[in-house]
């Protein structure tokens, strides 16, 4: 895969993959370096205790003693990489959908300090013709050859069920569409479906090692099922996505309130639910829905 890299200014540099991955290297002048790690130091006085004053009083010089120099880098950064990420995004005219992992590749003293941001965007992709190829498999199904059988045991053929039908519109949709997922994508959903992992087993009062030794599986044959399980999620998700917005496929305010007050019997639990993001992010859910159950019409 080639990059193709662009430098618009002396600070930054942006490099974009083919499959949406993006990396910008930041060059920061040590000037505000310094003066992150002044401010930073005056934000952990507020919170760090040292005999003889009371808490948040100390001065500056004292508290730099007991902070531990990693710590007020990581606050230091803390503050400034937000600003500079953000004027990329406006900069660059990138349209991130993770927020970045940022790495520090140079922290000399008294000379430029390098960071690097990694993140990505929605890949681009064609759709097939996804109507046509539906519509093609079902009838394929649905007619007699020697092979199946006799023409009797067509109509003896039990109807597929609507999880039948979806599984097969999906299995289409993943092997007539092709484009690659940004590495950063898939990790975090990865990690994501781990952390699940261990969080249960902990309640189980399992350790992981102990549960994957049970079901005879190693910890690099674990991460790569969810790799590939993550992969294609995430290709479903954006393909639906692709062709609801192609069919102005929506979600009423309405059938997103239904949703929340079906989800919960807890008013806290769908207050949480009832914020903007999670409206938009249940309105995703409820296109693509929608869109899948339109596809298996197509049968």
């Amino acid at each position: 895969m080639t990059d193709k890299s662009v430098n618009l200014n002396i600070n930054s540099t942006l490099a974009k993959s083919e499959d949406g991955s993006i990396q910008i290297t930041f060059d920061i002048p040590y000037s505000f370096i310094v003066k992150a790690k002044e401010e930073a130091l005056v934000e952990l006085a507020k919170t760090t205790e040292v005999p003889g004053f009371r808490k948040g009083n100390a001065p500056v010089s004292e508290v730099k003693k007991r902070v531990e120099e990693a710590d007020l880098i990581e606050k230091a950064l803390t503050g400034i990489l937000p600003k500079y990420f953000g004027d990329a995004i406006e900069k660059f005219k990138i349209k991130p959908v993770v927020y970045p992992k940022f790495e520090l590749i140079k922290a000399l003293e008294n000379e430029n300090w390098q960071i690097i941001a990694k993140t990505c965007e929605i890949p681009t992709f064609e759709l097939p013709d996804y109507k046509k190829i539906i519509a093609g498999k079902f009838k394929e199904k649905q007619i007699w050859t020697p092979e199946k059988g006799s023409p009797n045991q067509k109509e003896e053929k039990k109807e597929e069920s609507p999880e039948e039908k979806e599984q097969t519109v999906v299995s289409l949709l993943l092997a007539n569409t092709k484009f690659e997922i940004p590495k950063i994508l898939v990790e975090e959903e990865v990690n994501s479906r781990l952390s699940s992992l261990l969080e249960r087993t902990e309640k189980l009062g399992l350790t992981l090692e102990g549960y994957l030794a049970s079901i005879n599986k190693k910890p690099e044959d674990l991460r790569k099922e969810y790799e590939e399980k993550a992969i294609n999620n995430i290709k479903v998700d954006l393909i639906l996505e692709k062709i609801a917005t192609d069919e102005k496929i929506t979600a009423e305010e309405k059938e997103i309130d239904a949703l929340i007050q079906a989800s919960s019997a807890d008013p806290k639990v769908a207050e949480k639910l009832n914020t903007p993001e999670q409206r938009r992010f249940i309105a995703s859910i409820l296109r693509k829905r929608k869109t899948l159950e339109n596809l298996t019409k197509l049968a």
